[in-house]
Protein backbone atom coordinates (compact mmCIF):
# COMPACT_ATOMS: atom_id res chain seq x y z
CA UNK A 1 0.00 0.00 0.00
CA UNK A 2 1.56 3.61 -1.11
CA UNK A 3 2.27 5.95 1.94
CA UNK A 4 1.08 9.47 1.25
CA UNK A 5 3.72 11.82 1.25
CA UNK A 6 1.84 15.43 0.71
CA UNK A 7 -1.24 14.73 3.18
CA UNK A 8 -0.33 14.20 6.71
CA UNK A 9 -3.75 13.85 8.75
CA UNK A 10 -7.00 13.41 8.99
CA UNK A 11 -9.44 14.72 11.41
CA UNK A 12 -12.90 13.28 12.25
CA UNK A 13 -16.26 14.80 13.32
CA UNK A 14 -17.91 12.16 15.80
CA UNK A 15 -21.44 11.82 16.02
CA UNK A 16 -23.05 11.24 13.01
CA UNK A 17 -19.53 10.51 11.10
CA UNK A 18 -17.94 8.22 12.90
CA UNK A 19 -20.43 6.72 15.56
CA UNK A 20 -24.47 7.16 16.23
CA UNK A 21 -25.37 6.74 12.47
CA UNK A 22 -28.22 9.60 12.07
CA UNK A 23 -27.09 11.97 14.92
CA UNK A 24 -29.27 10.65 17.12
CA UNK A 25 -28.34 11.03 20.59
CA UNK A 26 -28.13 15.11 20.74
CA UNK A 27 -31.36 15.99 18.85
CA UNK A 28 -33.41 13.44 21.14
CA UNK A 29 -31.98 15.50 23.99
CA UNK A 30 -32.07 19.56 22.45
CA UNK A 31 -35.81 18.15 22.14
CA UNK A 32 -36.22 17.22 25.79
CA UNK A 33 -34.47 19.96 27.60
CA UNK A 34 -37.09 22.51 25.17
CA UNK A 35 -40.04 20.32 26.51
CA UNK A 36 -39.35 20.41 29.65
CA UNK A 37 -40.23 23.84 29.67
CA UNK A 38 -42.96 23.42 27.81
CA UNK A 39 -42.01 24.49 24.51
CA UNK A 40 -42.00 22.20 21.49
CA UNK A 41 -39.17 22.07 19.23
CA UNK A 42 -39.32 19.98 15.88
CA UNK A 43 -36.79 17.33 15.21
CA UNK A 44 -35.45 20.13 12.19
CA UNK A 45 -35.28 22.79 14.37
CA UNK A 46 -33.89 20.76 17.29
CA UNK A 47 -30.64 19.48 14.01
CA UNK A 48 -30.23 23.26 12.39
CA UNK A 49 -27.56 24.34 14.54
CA UNK A 50 -25.82 20.60 14.61
CA UNK A 51 -21.96 20.90 14.95
CA UNK A 52 -22.04 23.96 17.04
CA UNK A 53 -20.81 23.42 21.00
CA UNK A 54 -24.09 22.53 22.64
CA UNK A 55 -24.68 25.73 24.99
CA UNK A 56 -24.55 27.68 21.48
CA UNK A 57 -26.49 25.07 20.18
CA UNK A 58 -29.49 25.95 22.43
CA UNK A 59 -29.12 28.99 22.39
CA UNK A 60 -29.35 29.11 18.56
CA UNK A 61 -32.73 26.93 18.74
CA UNK A 62 -33.99 28.97 21.29
CA UNK A 63 -33.79 32.15 18.64
CA UNK A 64 -35.53 30.27 15.73
CA UNK A 65 -38.53 32.69 15.68
CA UNK A 66 -41.00 29.73 15.64
CA UNK A 67 -39.09 28.32 18.59
CA UNK A 68 -39.15 32.04 20.03
CA UNK A 69 -42.71 32.42 19.69
CA UNK A 70 -43.48 29.05 21.44
CA UNK A 71 -41.38 30.38 24.39
CA UNK A 72 -43.16 33.57 24.70
CA UNK A 73 -46.75 31.97 24.41
CA UNK A 74 -45.48 29.28 27.45
CA UNK A 75 -43.68 31.62 29.55
CA UNK A 76 -45.27 35.33 28.81
CA UNK A 77 -41.36 36.54 27.81
CA UNK A 78 -38.42 36.10 25.67
CA UNK A 79 -35.75 33.20 26.19
CA UNK A 80 -32.90 34.63 28.63
CA UNK A 81 -29.41 34.13 28.97
CA UNK A 82 -30.43 32.56 32.57
CA UNK A 83 -32.74 29.95 30.46
CA UNK A 84 -30.25 28.97 28.52
CA UNK A 85 -27.69 28.18 31.15
CA UNK A 86 -30.47 26.26 33.33
CA UNK A 87 -31.22 24.05 29.69
CA UNK A 88 -27.55 23.79 29.36
CA UNK A 89 -27.05 22.52 32.69
CA UNK A 90 -30.10 19.55 32.11
CA UNK A 91 -28.42 18.75 28.95
CA UNK A 92 -25.18 17.69 30.24
CA UNK A 93 -26.52 14.96 32.60
CA UNK A 94 -29.36 13.79 30.08
CA UNK A 95 -27.06 13.44 27.28
CA UNK A 96 -24.51 11.97 28.92
CA UNK A 97 -27.25 9.17 29.86
CA UNK A 98 -28.45 8.59 26.03
CA UNK A 99 -25.00 8.72 24.96
CA UNK A 100 -24.38 5.07 26.62
CA UNK A 101 -26.66 4.07 24.10
CA UNK A 102 -25.60 5.33 20.70
CA UNK A 103 -21.72 5.03 21.16
CA UNK A 104 -22.20 2.74 17.93
CA UNK A 105 -19.23 2.90 15.82
CA UNK A 106 -20.86 3.74 12.20
CA UNK A 107 -19.56 0.26 9.74
CA UNK A 108 -16.72 1.41 7.70
CA UNK A 109 -14.86 3.50 10.42
CA UNK A 110 -12.41 0.85 11.83
CA UNK A 111 -11.55 0.15 8.70
CA UNK A 112 -11.20 3.66 6.96
CA UNK A 113 -8.77 4.62 10.04
CA UNK A 114 -7.05 1.55 9.91
CA UNK A 115 -6.17 2.35 6.18
CA UNK A 116 -5.50 5.77 6.90
CA UNK A 117 -2.67 5.00 9.54
CA UNK A 118 -1.05 2.63 7.01
CA UNK A 119 -1.15 5.11 5.07
CA UNK A 120 1.51 7.31 7.22
CA UNK A 121 -1.65 9.66 8.27
CA UNK A 122 -2.38 10.75 11.99
CA UNK A 123 -5.76 10.45 13.04
CA UNK A 124 -7.31 13.73 14.84
CA UNK A 125 -10.94 14.38 15.79
CA UNK A 126 -12.98 16.62 17.37
CA UNK A 127 -16.43 17.18 18.86
CA UNK A 128 -19.23 19.58 19.49
CA UNK A 129 -19.36 17.32 22.47
CA UNK A 130 -17.79 18.27 25.99
CA UNK A 131 -14.70 16.64 27.61
CA UNK A 132 -17.54 14.84 30.33
CA UNK A 133 -19.66 13.72 27.36
CA UNK A 134 -16.72 12.30 25.73
CA UNK A 135 -15.12 10.20 28.24
CA UNK A 136 -18.46 8.19 27.56
CA UNK A 137 -18.31 7.98 24.13
CA UNK A 138 -14.28 7.49 23.74
CA UNK A 139 -14.33 3.84 25.91
CA UNK A 140 -16.81 2.91 23.53
CA UNK A 141 -15.58 3.84 20.65
CA UNK A 142 -12.16 2.14 21.50
CA UNK A 143 -13.73 -1.10 22.49
CA UNK A 144 -15.05 -1.37 19.25
CA UNK A 145 -11.57 -0.14 17.09
CA UNK A 146 -11.60 3.29 16.96
CA UNK A 147 -9.17 5.51 18.93
CA UNK A 148 -8.32 8.46 17.19
CA UNK A 149 -4.65 9.86 17.82
CA UNK A 150 -6.61 12.96 19.30
CA UNK A 151 -9.65 14.22 20.58
CA UNK A 152 -10.15 17.97 21.19
CA UNK A 153 -13.86 19.07 22.69
CA UNK A 154 -15.94 22.01 22.49
CA UNK A 155 -14.84 23.18 26.00
CA UNK A 156 -11.37 22.47 25.05
CA UNK A 157 -10.89 25.73 23.03
CA UNK A 158 -12.68 29.55 23.83
CA UNK A 159 -14.67 29.23 20.64
CA UNK A 160 -16.76 26.09 19.06
CA UNK A 161 -17.02 25.63 15.46
CA UNK A 162 -17.26 27.30 12.79
CA UNK A 163 -13.93 28.89 14.39
CA UNK A 164 -11.15 27.60 13.25
CA UNK A 165 -9.24 26.58 16.91
CA UNK A 166 -10.27 23.16 17.63
CA UNK A 167 -8.56 22.77 14.27
CA UNK A 168 -5.82 24.82 14.47
CA UNK A 169 -5.00 22.68 18.40
CA UNK A 170 -5.42 19.27 16.68
CA UNK A 171 -2.42 20.50 13.96
CA UNK A 172 -0.27 21.57 16.94
CA UNK A 173 -1.07 18.01 19.32
CA UNK A 174 -0.49 16.11 16.04
CA UNK A 175 2.20 17.78 14.98
CA UNK A 176 0.74 18.31 11.60
CA UNK A 177 1.23 21.33 9.48
CA UNK A 178 0.62 22.94 7.10
CA UNK A 179 -3.46 22.83 7.51
CA UNK A 180 -3.74 22.02 3.83
CA UNK A 181 -2.38 19.00 4.70
CA UNK A 182 -5.20 17.76 6.98
CA UNK A 183 -8.68 16.61 5.51
CA UNK A 184 -11.47 17.49 8.03
CA UNK A 185 -14.20 14.84 7.98
CA UNK A 186 -18.18 16.12 8.87
CA UNK A 187 -21.45 15.57 8.51
CA UNK A 188 -22.78 18.92 9.58
CA UNK A 189 -22.04 22.43 7.53
CA UNK A 190 -20.69 24.47 10.47
CA UNK A 191 -18.47 21.43 11.05
CA UNK A 192 -17.64 22.05 7.03
CA UNK A 193 -17.11 26.04 7.69
CA UNK A 194 -14.76 25.11 10.64
CA UNK A 195 -12.16 22.99 8.04
CA UNK A 196 -12.50 25.98 5.25
CA UNK A 197 -11.69 28.60 8.38
CA UNK A 198 -8.67 26.50 9.16
CA UNK A 199 -7.72 26.16 5.60
CA UNK A 200 -8.30 22.18 5.39
CA UNK A 201 -9.72 20.08 2.78
CA UNK A 202 -13.20 19.01 3.89
CA UNK A 203 -15.02 16.19 3.43
CA UNK A 204 -18.87 16.43 4.26
CA UNK A 205 -20.69 13.17 4.99
CA UNK A 206 -23.99 13.19 4.01
CA UNK A 207 -26.42 9.67 4.37
CA UNK A 208 -24.81 8.72 8.13
CA UNK A 209 -25.14 12.17 9.72
CA UNK A 210 -27.46 14.95 10.49
CA UNK A 211 -28.56 15.92 7.83
CA UNK A 212 -30.33 12.66 6.80
CA UNK A 213 -31.02 12.36 10.46
CA UNK A 214 -31.96 8.59 10.46
CA UNK A 215 -30.75 5.52 11.82
CA UNK A 216 -29.58 2.91 10.17
CA UNK A 217 -32.72 0.59 11.06
CA UNK A 218 -34.96 3.71 9.40
CA UNK A 219 -33.02 4.46 6.81
CA UNK A 220 -33.37 0.58 5.58
CA UNK A 221 -36.86 1.66 5.45
CA UNK A 222 -37.17 4.61 3.38
CA UNK A 223 -37.74 4.04 -0.61
CA UNK A 224 -35.05 4.84 -2.91
CA UNK A 225 -37.06 7.98 -4.26
CA UNK A 226 -36.91 8.98 -0.39
CA UNK A 227 -33.49 8.69 -0.13
CA UNK A 228 -32.30 9.99 -2.92
CA UNK A 229 -33.74 13.21 -1.86
CA UNK A 230 -32.75 13.14 1.57
CA UNK A 231 -29.30 12.49 0.64
CA UNK A 232 -29.65 15.22 -1.89
CA UNK A 233 -30.54 17.84 0.13
CA UNK A 234 -27.61 17.01 2.68
CA UNK A 235 -25.72 17.07 0.12
CA UNK A 236 -26.55 20.20 -0.95
CA UNK A 237 -26.28 21.90 2.29
CA UNK A 238 -22.59 20.49 2.97
CA UNK A 239 -21.43 22.05 -0.61
CA UNK A 240 -23.23 25.26 0.44
CA UNK A 241 -21.35 25.33 3.32
CA UNK A 242 -17.78 24.72 0.92
CA UNK A 243 -17.23 21.07 0.75
CA UNK A 244 -14.65 20.01 -1.23
CA UNK A 245 -16.61 17.19 -1.54
CA UNK A 246 -19.47 14.93 -0.01
CA UNK A 247 -19.18 11.05 0.45
CA UNK A 248 -22.31 9.13 1.59
CA UNK A 249 -20.36 7.32 4.46
CA UNK A 250 -17.04 7.46 6.08
CA UNK A 251 -16.16 4.02 4.49
CA UNK A 252 -15.92 5.84 1.35
CA UNK A 253 -13.11 8.68 2.59
CA UNK A 254 -10.28 6.54 1.05
CA UNK A 255 -10.14 6.85 -2.26
CA UNK A 256 -11.01 10.66 -2.10
CA UNK A 257 -7.80 11.31 -0.32
CA UNK A 258 -6.04 9.81 -3.10
CA UNK A 259 -6.98 12.58 -4.96
CA UNK A 260 -5.98 15.01 -2.25
CA UNK A 261 -2.90 13.07 -2.65
CA UNK A 262 -2.92 14.02 -6.03
CA UNK A 263 -3.68 17.59 -5.93
CA UNK A 264 -1.41 18.45 -3.20
CA UNK A 265 1.25 16.81 -5.47
CA UNK A 266 0.73 18.97 -8.26
CA UNK A 267 1.01 21.98 -5.86
CA UNK A 268 -2.72 22.95 -5.22
CA UNK A 269 -4.33 23.99 -1.92
CA UNK A 270 -7.81 23.84 -0.34
CA UNK A 271 -8.52 26.98 -1.27
CA UNK A 272 -7.63 26.76 -5.08
CA UNK A 273 -10.45 23.78 -4.99
CA UNK A 274 -13.83 23.88 -5.12
CA UNK A 275 -16.04 21.04 -5.02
Amino acid sequence: MTQFEHLKAVVFDWAGTVVDHGCMAPAIVFQEVFARRNVTVTVAQAREPMGMAKREHILAVSRNPEVADLWQQAHGRACTENDIDEMYADFIPLQMEVLKDHSTLIEGAVETASECRARGLKLGSTTGYTRSLMEVVCPRAAEQGFAPDSVLCADDTPAGRPAPWLLFRTAELLDVYPMEAIVKVDDTPVGIEAGRNAGCWTVGISTTGNGVGLSRSDLNRLSSNDLHERRTEAANRLFDAGAHTVLESVADLVPYLGQVEASLAQGKSPKQMGH
